[in-house]
This record gives structure tokens, sequence and C-alpha cells, in this order.
């Protein structure tokens, strides 16, 4: 990761990075993270930054931290052993979607921080400057998406969106993104999150759960399409 790419991180940029280290076995459970500003200085972000994406693991059950001690790991991120997800449809993923997170952007618009803004355009410019990086761009997207139902304050909410995501790691849904994610396609989802984006920032529920449904719609449509070929 270069230098510019580092500078765009936010808290949730971080903290999807961090759960990756997790996940793969770079960091076990039982490890000690390293120390806040250690890790503001690896990444180039702010202390807040990073005192807020560990938070977001916290609240996933991933770490904790000990007063005088320091953060440690203190959980693997589940693998999807349920076989809702395992077998999951790409199609089924977009059905669960769309009954969830239009309502996801309707909370946003009452919940959402200055912090969460910050991260949510983090996230858009990653998005935006990966229309030829169909891999780079689905981890961004993932993160965009759970990082709304992290901004309502419900841990329910953000179970299950994190669970319903979970189907992207799928092998069927890695087929599916390499056939759909041209870069004209990329670019239409791009404008549709800046939609969805500007309107909760504007503060405007009803417009922000419309731009979702039409998100939805098109990635729906681009996968039906995708699996009639």
């Amino acid at each position: 990761m270069d230098q510019a790419e580092q500078r765009r991180l936010g808290s949730a940029d971080l903290a999807a990075v961090l759960r990756r280290e997790i996940a793969v076995g770079g960091i076990q459970p039982g490890d000690r993270l390293p120390p806040g500003r250690d890790l503001a200085d690896r990444f180039a972000v702010a202390r807040g930054t990073v005192r807020e994406a560990l938070a977001r693991l916290a609240r996933e059950g991933l770490v904790e931290t000990r007063a005088g001690s320091g953060t440690y790991v203190i959980a693997a991120p589940l693998a999807a052993t349920n076989p809702a997800i395992e077998n999951a449809r790409p199609l089924e993923l977009i059905d669960a979607r769309f009954a969830l997170e239009p309502h996801v952007c309707r909370l946003a618009v009452l919940h959402a921080r200055r912090a969460d803004f910050e991260a949510a355009e983090g996230l858009l410019a990653r998005m935006e400057a990966s229309v030829h990086d169909p891999a780079a761009f689905a981890e961004a997207d993932r993160a965009f998406h759970i990082l709304l139902a992290e901004t309502t304050g419900n841990g329910l909410i953000c179970w299950m969106v994190t669970e319903i995501s979970s189907v992207r790691q799928q092998e069927q849904w890695a087929r599916m993104l390499r056939v759909t994610l041209e870069p004209e396609t990329i670019r239409a989802y791009n404008a549709q999150h800046r939609e969805i984006f500007e309107a909760i920032r504007s503060r405007e529920p009803e417009r922000a759960a419309t731009q979702m449904k039409e998100h939805l719609e098109t990635a729906r449509l681009s996968l039906t399409r995708a699996a009639a070929t």
C-alpha cells in the first residue's frame, strides 16, 4: 500500500485491514496489537482513526482493550459455516440486502456522525480509484455498506449486514464479480454510492432509501444478465 492510499484510510478502512490480518492469521488470538501510535505511524492516520477502528473491532468481539496493558485479539472472524450463507446464490444476497439496507440508510441519516462521513469519504475515494481493479473495488464496496450499518449504532443490524455480506466470500460470488465488475459497471456503482452518501449527509432519509433501492436494482440487473450468459 503506497503513501497516497494510506492517507485516504478512514477508521472503517483500517478496521477492514486489521480484520483481514486477523482472518488470515497474521495476527493470532491472544496477540497484543501494536500501540495506537505505532498503528497510526504505520498506516499514516490520526490516533483518533486508530481508536475508532479498534472500537469497531471491539464491537464485533474481535479485540478487547485491557487497562494498562493494551489491545488484544480475542477471536478470529467467524468462517461462513451457516448453510444459508454457504449455499446462498448471488441473487439471494441482493434480495436480502434489498430487505434491509434501505432502512439502514434511514437510520444512518439519524445517527451518522462526522467521523462516519469522513470514513465514508475515504471509502468512496478508494472505490473511485479502483475502476480498473475489481478486487479492490469489491473490498471497499463491502466496507462501505458495512460502515452504513455501523453508523446506525444498532448491533443487531450490524451483525445481520456483516453476515449477509459474508456471502461475498463464497467462490460463486467471486466468479460473478469477475464477470460483472467491468469499468462501466463500477463507474455506475460509484455514482450511486455518491448519491446515497450525499442523501445521508443531507439528512434526507427517504431520498437515501430510494437511492439505495436503485443501487440494489442495478446490481440485481447486472447479476441477472451475467447469470443468463
